[in-house]
């Protein structure tokens, strides 16, 4: 064969990588049905990922067409991306076009600014987890019965950007079970409930399932929101105090202190009416005495990143208060449970499950980064900063 023939085989057999656009709407679901028997992307899923600016689909292909893709979605306001779904076409199989995908995509997802990568794959799935091992993800949890045919899935996770510099000794990732929240309104109990069950469990003699099931019930969660709730906040139900939700947890036997930037009454500023800003006001004024007869340590100074990583340190589970301007662009003041910290991210458990995350995955230990989290806990034109650290004191040591 002469040599401009086969140089020519070459680059016609070369594959390329590009971005999606709607004229691969076809191949894209032809190769979903060559790939997937259930827990299919739809037409029009794929169409939506094309368009968003929060996800990456990324095509592989050759002269003769499709060769696969990878999805992957990048967590809005935090540094987590997840591989939403990746596939190969049988043709291409065993020549590294998904390892190739994978790679690309995390690339680029860590130009984007993103730190670790998520992914969850069928536990039967032999030949993905292997190739997922083999480029560097490690398990880290488990869903049963996750999949439309009952199957169960591995959670893996891999760092895909590395700092020049790593420190060690940083908190430990708290033994904390996710709870999501059953209404709009009550992050703050669902936060506190996820904070208090962590606690139990970190005491050996607790067992991780007779406790979720006794303390994560809605009822549970509705008694804490009635307990601790301002009455009214911004324009719908009231949110949650963070005095209130002290108190809670003291009342369940928890020691509990509390940080606030400012000893004005917190919210008034969230609502217009003048009527409910005096009920604010009022709720606040109970709340500071009622935390005072509880012996609940208040203090009144701002909330640095060193005081919240002490508290990790010393055993404590902790709630902070954040804007969720970052995360949806709304504003809204929103608890959630502080999980761990280390020299970069500060990770927590959102107890909101929005439509757009759909997985329970995408709530957890979410990574974010320490700069990113200080604009995101200051609420409100006052810049308020509260958080609430809470431990359960073993028997025979004193609070």
């Amino acid at each position: 064969m002469a040599a401009d023939s086969l140089s020519a085989e070459r680059e016609t057999a070369r594959t390329h990588y590009r971005l999606a656009v709607d004229s691969d709407l076809d191949a894209l679901e032809q190769l979903e049905q060559q790939s997937f028997a259930s827990d299919r992307l739809s037409r029009r899923s794929f169409r939506r990922w094309i368009k968003a600016h929060h996800g990456l689909l990324l095509l592989a292909e050759d002269h003769h067409g499709l060769l696969g893709y990878g999805l992957v979605w990048l967590h809005k306001g935090t540094r987590l991306a997840r591989l939403y779904s990746l596939a190969v076409s049988p043709r291409a199989r065993g020549q590294g076009v998904g390892a190739e995908l994978l790679a690309r995509l995390e690339k680029q997802a860590a130009e984007r600014g993103r730190i670790f990568m998520r992914l969850e794959v069928a536990k039967s799935n032999s030949p993905a987890i292997k190739l997922y091992q083999s480029q560097g993800y490690r398990v880290f949890g488990e869903y049963s019965d996750y999949y439309e045919d009952r199957g169960d899935a591995l959670r893996m996770q891999k760092r895909i950007r590395v700092f020049q510099q790593e420190v060690s000794g940083t908190s430990g990732i708290q033994p904390i079970p996710w709870y999501q929240q059953t209404t709009e309104f009550t992050c703050g109990p669902a936060s506190l409930l996820m904070a208090m069950v962590g606690q139990l469990l970190s005491q050996e003699t607790t067992d991780e399932l007779s406790a979720a099931k006794v303390w994560f019930t809605q009822e549970q969660e509705l008694d804490i929101w009635r307990e601790a709730t301002t009455i009214f906040m911004t324009s719908g139900h009231g949110g949650c105090h963070p005095l209130g939700l002290a108190l809670s947890a003291a009342r369940r036997g928890f020691d509990t202190e509390v940080y606030i930037s400012t000893e004005k009454p917190l919210f008034t500023d969230s609502v217009r009416s003048e009527d409910k800003k005096q009920v604010i006001s009022l709720v606040h004024q109970q709340f500071l005495h009622k935390a005072r007869e509880q012996g609940v340590k208040v203090v009144y100074q701002d909330v640095t990143q060193d005081i919240l990583e002490a508290w990790l340190s010393s055993g404590f589970a902790v709630l902070v208060l954040i804007s969720t301007y970052r995360l949806d662009g709304k504003k809204a003041p929103h608890w959630v449970c502080l999980t761990h910290m280390d020299e970069h991210c500060l990770y927590v458990h959102d107890p909101d499950l929005s439509p757009e995350q759909q997985l329970p995955l995408d709530c957890q230990h979410l990574p974010i980064a320490r700069d990113d989290f200080e604009k995101m806990s200051a609420f409100g034109a006052d810049r308020l900063r509260t958080a609430i650290a809470i431990r359960r004191v073993p028997k025979g040591e004193s609070p």
